[in-house]
C-alpha cells in the first residue's frame, strides 16, 4: 500500500443486504480486502474501505455492483471476487453482470471457469442462448471442456434433470472387439476423458451420488438409439466419428426442456475410409436451421501447451500443400458455406487430439 491513502464508505442499505454481500462470516469482505490490496470492514449496514486510492476505486465498483447484484436475488460468493476484480481492472467499463455471465459457476467450492478466448466466450454465450449447439475445431480449444462445466453447473443448479455424456466407440485402428473384457470394460476407455472433465467438475462423492441416481450418465452413442432425452444436458463428444445415420439418430433423441451440445474436429475423423463424417453432413445439412448455433474455433483459440497450437499451424500449413498439389479438391464444404471469415469464427484444418482436455480455469 502507498503512502497516500483514502478512505470510502459504501452503504448496503438493511442488515440483509449487507448479509448477503458480505457473505457467511464476512467471507466476501475478507476476499474483496486480499484481492484488491485494501483494508475492508462492515460496521453496521456500512461498508468501510482504506487503501490506495485506485484500489479502493476499483473495491467500491465491485461493492456497489455486488449490492445491485444482491437485491436482484443473485448475491456474489468468495469464488466470484477475484474473477471480477481482475475483469474491473482491466476493463474499466465493463460490469459485473457481463463479467460474471462469460463465467461458469459449477458449484461451491469449486473455482469458477473463464473462458480463455474470445472465441471460447461466444462458445458459453451460444450454449447458454441456444437448445442445440455445434462446437467444431482442433484439440484443445475447450470445445468439450467447458460444455461439461455448462452441464454440471446446470445439473447442480437444477436447471436440468440429468446429464448425459456420450461418444462414438470409435478409434483409430481398433475396434471393441479387439480389447479385453465385458461390454462395459471395452467401453470405458472411449469414454475415459468424458469422466476426467466430470472430475474436474464436482467431486467424486458427488459424481458417484448423481450416478446411482441416474443423474449422470456416461455411455456410447450406439446406446442412444430409441430414446427420448428430456430434461437433460447432453453432450456429444468427437461427433466427426459418428456416421450420418448415428448423427441423425442422436439429433432426433433430443426432448421438451434439454440442452444439446455436439463437439468435433471435422478433418479427424477415424471412419472407415470413403464414409462421411456425420458431423461434417450435420453442418452442411443443418447450418440454416434456426436456433441451431454452429461456433468454429481456430489454431488461436488452443489453450493447451504451446506446441499444440504449432502443431495445429503445422497441420494447416500441410494440408494446404496437399489440397493445392490435388487441385484444390476437398470433401469438406468451403468456410464460407457454413461460417462467416472473422476473427473468432475461421475455418481450421486442426491437429490431431493430444488427450482430454483439463486447463487451469483460471
Amino acid at each position: 500500500m502507498s503512502e497516500v491513502t483514502t478512505h470510502e464508505t459504501i452503504s448496503l442499505e438493511n442488515m440483509d443486504l449487507a448479509l448477503l454481500v458480505s457473505g457467511p462470516h464476512s467471507a466476501v469482505l475478507r476476499e474483496l480486502s486480499e484481492q484488491s490490496r485494501t483494508q475492508v470492514s462492515l460496521r453496521g449496514t456500512d461498508a468501510h474501505i482504506l487503501g490506495d486510492p485506485d484500489d479502493v476505486a476499483l473495491a467500491v465498483r465491485f461493492l456497489e455492483q455486488a449490492r445491485e447484484l444482491a437485491a436482484q436475488g443473485s448475491p456474489l460468493g468468495v469464488v466470484d471476487v477475484a474473477h471480477s476484480l481482475r475483469g474491473l481492472r482491466h476493463n474499466p467499463h465493463s460490469s459485473l453482470t457481463e463479467l460474471l455471465d462469460r463465467v461458469v459457476l459449477v458449484g461451491a467450492g469449486r473455482r469458477p471457469i473463464a473462458p480463455k478466448t474470445e472465441a471460447q466466450a461466444r462458445y458459453i454465450e451460444s450454449i447458454r442462448t441456444h437448445d442445440l449447439t455445434f462446437g467444431i475445431g482442433p484439440a484443445g480449444t475447450g470445445k468439450t471442456y467447458l460444455a461439461m462445466a455448462m452441464a454440471a453447473a446446470a445439473l447442480v443448479k437444477h436447471q436440468v434433470k440429468r446429464i448425459v455424456l456420450t461418444r462414438p466407440a470409435v478409434e483409430a485402428g481398433e475396434r471393441l472387439g479387439f480389447l479385453p473384457g465385458d461390454l462395459a470394460e471395452k467401453v470405458n476407455p472411449y469414454l475415459r476423458p468424458l469422466h476426467d472433465a466430470l472430475g474436474d467438475m464436482l467431486d467424486y462423492e458427488k459424481i458417484q451420488q448423481y450416478r446411482s441416481k441416474g443423474q449422470i450418465e456416461v455411455a456410447p452413442l450406439a446406446f442412444m438409439r430409441g430414446r427420448t432425452l428430456s430434461d437433460s444436458f447432453v453432450i456429444l463428444d468427437e461427433a466427426q466419428n459418428a456416421t450420418s445415420d448415428q448423427m441423425k439418430m442422436f439429433l432426433t433423441r433430443m426432448g421438451y426442456g434439454s440442452k444439446v451440445v455436439v463437439t468435433g474436429d471435422v478433418t479427424q475423423t477415424d471412419l472407415p475410409r470413403g464414409a462421411r463424417s456425420g458431423l461434417e453432413g450435420a453442418r452442411a445439412i443443418l447450418r440454416d436451421v434456426p436456433g441451431i448455433a454452429f461456433h468454429h474455433f481456430s489454431d488461436v483459440d488452443v489453450v493447451r501447451h504451446p506446441l499444440v497450437q504449432r502443431i495445429v499451424v503445422a497441420y494447416d500449413r500441410a494440408a494446404a500443400q496437399v489440397q493445392a498439389r490435388e487441385g484444390g479438391k476437398s470433401e469438406a464444404p468451403a468456410a464460407d458455406d457454413d461460417t462467416q471469415r472473422d476473427e473468432g469464427s475461421p475455418e481450421t484444418q486442426p491437429a490431431p487430439s493430444l488427450g482430454s482436455f483439463r486447463p487451469d480455469p483460471e
